[in-house]
């Protein structure tokens, strides 16, 4: 067998090993539990959407103006628009929408699965507000262990703060206990639009229903944990009544994507080991 033959099977060889081990690898995702702890006395937090994505995605930005996906979660606890575009990005790996309220001094939890080395972002709406909302963008993914961080209150800068509950979810007034006349709202109201961008909540003021006594807030408004594992959920976390999903993905299953592409490749190798042995046998034979 001449020197370029030889060399042609081992470097075949070494790529069906290589692709054997980073098929391997890359199939692998870990489990990763998130809580979300309510840390103010008056706010209710709408159910949480969390990704786990690349670098390539950014939920929310200070400074920078929200977008229509976000403002709808802002405005009016609006998980759809936010979750399709999750849904339809190939820099998300997975994502997971709650179905339920996180109310004052509450703790939910959901868990997601994603490869090593990802980022984890979430949102969610302050109810009694008209367009605050709290989470945290690109959070990177532990290793091992649990990564809590504590999370301020946003303004959207979408919708002026009026404070009436004529402009905010009709859900405050239930969950709060404090009634009105005003139904409240789930739409936005454009005479309303601030066009603004994203900052710091200035907190409720008191200027028209809201009060700082029943809705008010001060930072930190909610404490979020990533832990490497579901051994939180095996601990009883998840029997809690959160009424919230255990899990959710998005678009990419990174695995099975993953895996016709490496059969493939494999194959492709494997033909030409295989092409290399039969030239083998016929130099021998003669």
């Amino acid at each position: 067998m001449s020197k370029r033959m030889l060399g042609a099977l081992a470097l075949a060889a070494g790529l069906i090993a290589v692709l054997l081990m980073g098929g391997s690898a890359s199939a692998q995702e870990t489990t990763y539990t998130v809580t979300i702890e309510n840390l103010t006395e008056g706010q209710p937090f709408t159910p949480p959407v969390i990704a786990a994505h690349t670098a390539d995605m950014r939920i929310f930005e200070t400074g920078s103006a929200a977008s229509d996906e976000l403002a709808q979660l802002a405005e009016n606890g609006n998980n759809d628009p936010l979750a399709g575009v999750l849904s339809g990005s190939s820099a998300v790996a997975a994502y997971v929408s709650g179905d339920a309220p996180v109310m004052p001094g509450e703790t939910a939890a959901l868990s997601i699965s994603a490869p090593a080395g990802m980022y984890l972002s979430a949102a969610f709406m302050l109810i009694c507000t008209n367009d605050g909302f709290s989470g945290v963008d690109s959070l990177m993914l532990p290793a091992s262990g649990s990564t809590p961080v504590d999370t301020n209150a946003y303004d959207a800068g979408s919708e002026m703060n009026t404070e009436d509950f004529a402009d905010i979810v009709p859900p405050c007034q239930g969950l709060i206990g404090v009634e009105s006349d005003d139904e409240g709202t789930g739409m936005s109201n454009p005479d309303l639009a601030e066009g603004g961008v994203i900052t710091m909540h200035a907190g409720v003021q008191g200027g028209d229903d809201l009060t700082v006594a029943d809705h008010g807030f001060s930072n930190p408004v909610a404490r979020i944990t990533v832990t490497a594992g579901d051994s939180m959920m095996d601990d009883g976390l998840d029997a809690m009544d959160t009424s919230l999903p255990s899990a959710g993905t998005g678009p990419i299953d990174s695995g099975n994507s993953l895996t016709w592409i490496y059969f493939v490749a494999i194959a492709g190798a494997a033909l030409v080991v295989a092409g290399g042995a039969a030239q083998l046998a016929r130099g021998r034979a003669r």
